[in-house]
């Protein structure tokens, strides 16, 4: 998820091997709100210049490092190193993976950074490191929803597909779907779109020998925690007495005002002082929460047939979606993960705005409950008012985490774009041309033939 920094690090193994060849790559995604690394794995061999990614080993960093490790076959493994904004946290993960890689390896190891401008101080850790830096590029937030529609599709198979001869192909008749991240920072939306369409928000990819055309943006400032501060912005006027209509009617809370406003995506007040204290009482009033949600969008500015918010175009959503991240953890929290209709979700948002905090505070173990309310208006907001999802469009939302126990996110998405700049370390062996299979066919059937005959004769000879 894109943050205002958001590195991404892929070392990959290239193996000269005659039966068994695989190439490795690793990644980490450091965002707003967390930080990971991915271990990826894909044969030595392409298909049509991209290569078929696995997710292999697991290790979480979070205070504490631990790996765990999932069942498969010998050899494949998959890592997600949960980091923290530490260096050290970094070094530990980097140096588990270090020791995995045979040391004969390291210096045929591909090593690629990308970062958005917040960790350009890695380059200088990653080359350091006994690989090949390749070298550095920034990950926009159109690309981070470019990658994450890749990621979609690619785990529900509608991008590749085994046939019954065990080769990979383009599934018959397949559609891709949409994807929409929610992250701490920002969020993205990306679904293709006609060949016809294009613009700045446009993008043509090419995997698997194919071409798409997505429309993909990312609204940066518009993340579940940065849009909570502009929320909390729109309320801090009379900051002797702030009711918070999304908080639970029970809950008070005292933050200090560098919390709100220190922040990239709000305005610091005249007579600013980072260390006032401001403290919010819950109001527990669903209308009103939703009714401060709203304004922190623009919905009037278009110079386009359509536009999303803010101005900024946007073609009719079509098709199904796939909401995952902070999409998914708020459905959760508000029992309807999957899929369901507009009204059942802005009606379980409105019950859950009605609850206090005695009732909230009962339930244990539950982190940031008290932001629920107003992420539920949040979604909704977005949702239906900002990519005009509606009664009919909402039902072909899917929440979910995983796809095939694989959590979505754009990181298999950007391995699977990484794995085109790549070498295949396997060379293709030609197909027969035309005269040779038909010569060998013939020769075949010469063969049988012959062999029938033969056999015929010694049984006759046998017999009699």
């Amino acid at each position: 998820m894109l943050g205002y920094a958001t590195p991404v690090l892929v070392v990959t193994v290239a193996t000269l091997c005659l039966i068994d060849c695989r190439l490795i790559g690793k990644l980490i995604d450091a965002g707003s709100s967390r930080s990971n690394v991915y271990l990826y794995e894909w044969p030595g061999a392409k298909e049509n210049e991209t290569g078929i990614v696995t997710e292999t080993l697991n290790c979480k960093v979070d205070g504490e490092s631990h790996i765990t490790k999932r069942g498969g076959v010998a050899g494949k493994f998959f890592l997600e190193c949960v980091l923290n904004w530490r260096h050290s946290g970094f070094r530990k993960c980097m140096d588990i993976v270090t020791k995995t890689i045979p040391p004969t390896k390291h210096n045929s190891t591909r090593l690629f950074l990308g970062a958005t401008a917040g960790m350009r101080l890695l380059q200088q850790y990653l080359s350091s490191l006994p690989f090949m830096f390749q070298n550095a590029s920034v990950i926009t937030g159109q690309e981070e929803g470019l990658y994450g529609w890749i990621t979609v599709n690619y785990l529900m198979g509608n991008l590749v597909e085994k046939n019954v001869w065990n080769a990979y192909v383009r599934p018959q008749g397949a559609k891709t779907v949409g994807s929409m991240d929610l992250g701490g920072a920002s969020t993205q939306i990306a679904f293709a779109v006609q060949d016809d369409l294009k613009g700045a928000d446009y993008l043509r990819v090419k995997l698997y020998g194919y071409p798409y055309n997505v429309y993909t943006h990312s609204f940066l400032c518009y993340g579940k925690n940065e849009a909570g501060k502009l929320v909390l912005e729109k309320q801090s006027s009379n900051p002797k007495n702030i009711t918070n209509p999304c908080y639970p009617k029970g809950f008070n809370t005292t933050r200090k005002a560098s919390s709100i406003f220190e922040s990239q995506c709000t305005k610091k007040p005249q007579n600013y002082d980072p260390n006032q204290e401001l403290t919010f009482f819950g109001g527990g009033d669903s209308d009103s929460c939703g009714k401060v949600v709203k304004s922190i969008f623009d919905f009037k500015t278009c110079s386009s047939s359509q536009c999303s918010f803010n101005g900024v175009e946007q073609p009719p959503v079509t098709g199904d979606f796939l909401a995952y991240a902070g999409f998914f953890y708020t459905a959760v929290a508000l029992q309807l993960n999957g899929t369901s209709n507009i009204n059942h979700f802005n009606t379980s948002v409105r019950n859950f705005c009605h609850k206090n905090w005695a009732t909230l505070n009962a339930q244990k173990n539950v982190k940031y409950i008290e932001t629920h309310c107003y992420a539920g208006h949040y979604v909704f907001t977005l949702l239906a008012d900002g990519y005009k999802f509606d009664t009919d469009t909402w039902k072909n939302i899917n929440f979910l985490q995983q796809v095939k126990k694989t959590n979505i996110g754009w990181s298999l998405g950007y391995m699977l774009s990484m794995s085109n700049m790549i070498p295949s370390e396997v060379k293709k062996i030609p197909p027969l041309s035309n005269p040779v299979f038909a010569g060998l066919i013939f020769l075949f059937s010469a063969l049988t033939i012959m062999t029938a005959v033969l056999v015929f004769i010694i049984f006759i000879r046998t017999c009699y």
